[in-house]
């Protein structure tokens, strides 16, 4: 493929003033969406995947809950910087023009862009041309005005042989220094994923094929990402002396002291975030976000409710070296922004990429070409979940109480 006989898109480039972090500066800059802001995830299937998951844009709906942030996932398996993928029309349009046209349908602010594993792996690959694709598919982005952010591709964590491995990821990390390379000539961020990913792997399984990641792989791939945006999150810590009442803790808490009729402790506690909750099968193996420590009890056991509802208990001696929730409250809340946003990008993925496509919107629609309009129409639910993403995102003031179990 010669880029030269793709068609350009839009004669001028119009650069636009990166005002968060510089390749250099990306551990350091606290990266910010506005109000409004509309997020695309443009790439290969390390985005496609994301969306039966969800906690990249978990993570960046709720950091924000006043503002209204939308989000769209262009990712396509197997896809490279020219659309290949994406080449189910015949000409016109092409794979390229196509890319561009389903992009700027999407009228972006911000762009992550996850480019380089595929072409890393093609023998015929050319390094040059890739960077071309590159320049020219970050020329285009930033003429729509929005910001792009480059990704690394990520590692391969196993394959048919230690030498195949091997040589697979190193090339990984020569793609890698190219985009490296090109963020830092345009100044914009650059997201280097590949050996924070790798060293993960060697401890726990983030890979199932050792291609694409699972949902434990999603997980901690979203908390570097929010690691590398200067977004880190403080783990959700709340201890309280039954005794004396005082209180430590990161969250706003408010104590209403001991009942004298069922000798229990009620508090409330208002929260700032939503936290991102790691996946159940993986709780032995990432952090937890919400650790309750309740010291000053006397003997016996205790049982936690929050909201009313059964969430955890333990003896006064767990429960004053602290025991993890993995319930209620807002751990329930977040899972349930989850379904939402997952429910959302299924939406627009049938919507931009329906099923018979060819017939529907395609060079074939002279047949079909009368169902468009029922693609056009799932707009409407789409604002609908996306207005319920935002009403459920905002985080709650939720009641705890601990009593004893006679």
């Amino acid at each position: 493929m010669d880029i030269r006989n793709l068609p350009y898109f839009c004669p001028f480039i119009f650069f636009i003033l990166m005002t968060s972090l510089s390749p250099a500066q990306d551990a350091n800059h606290h990266f910010e969406l506005k109000n409004g802001d509309r997020v695309v995830f443009l790439g290969n299937s390390l985005f496609e995947n994301e969306q039966q998951f969800n906690f990249l844009e978990l993570a960046l709906t709720s950091r924000w809950p006043e503002r209204k942030i939308s989000f769209r996932n262009l990712g396509w398996s197997g896809d490279t910087v020219f659309g290949e993928a994406r080449s189910y029309y015949t000409s016109p349009p092409t794979a390229y023009e196509l890319l561009i046209d389903q992009l700027s349908k999407t009228q972006p602010d911000v762009v992550f862009l996850a480019y380089g594993g595929i072409e890393a792996l093609d023998d015929a690959s050319n390094r040059s041309l890739f960077k071309e694709g590159l320049d020219r598919l970050l020329d285009t982005i930033q003429a729509l005005g929005a910001q792009p952010l480059l990704l690394s591709p990520i590692p391969r964590f196993k394959g048919v042989s230690p030498e195949l491995l091997q040589f697979q990821n190193d090339k990984l990390v020569q793609f890698g220094k190219i985009i490296s390379t090109t963020a830092s000539e345009r100044q914009i961020p650059f997201l280097d994923i590949y050996a924070p990913l790798l060293e993960i792997g060697t401890k726990i399984p983030i890979s199932d094929n050792g291609f694409h990641l699972n949902e434990a792989g999603y997980y901690h791939f979203t908390v570097l990402i929010e690691n590398l945006l200067g977004l880190s999150r403080t783990p959700w810590r709340v201890r309280i002396n039954a005794k004396t009442m005082q209180v430590e803790s990161n969250q706003k808490v408010t104590v209403h002291g001991n009942d004298s009729k069922d000798n229990s402790l009620a508090f409330e506690v208002e929260e700032e975030l939503l936290p991102l909750v790691p996946p159940r099968d993986s709780f032995s193996t990432t952090p937890n976000n919400m650790n309750l420590v309740i010291s000053g009890l006397k003997k016996g056991n205790y049982q936690l409710t929050i909201d009313g509802s059964l969430a955890a208990g333990g003896t006064a001696k767990d429960w004053a070296k602290g025991i993890n929730l993995q319930e209620e409250g807002s751990i329930q809340q977040s899972n349930q922004l989850r379904k939402l946003i997952h429910q959302k990008d299924e939406v627009y993925f049938h919507q931009y990429r329906p099923q018979n496509r060819t017939y529907i919107i395609g060079f074939r629609s002279y047949e079909q070409g009368r169902h468009k309009k029922g693609l056009e129409e799932l707009d409407v639910l789409l604002n609908w979940l996306e207005g319920q993403i935002h009403l459920y995102k905002n985080p709650s003031t939720h009641t705890y109480r601990l009593s004893p179990i006679e």
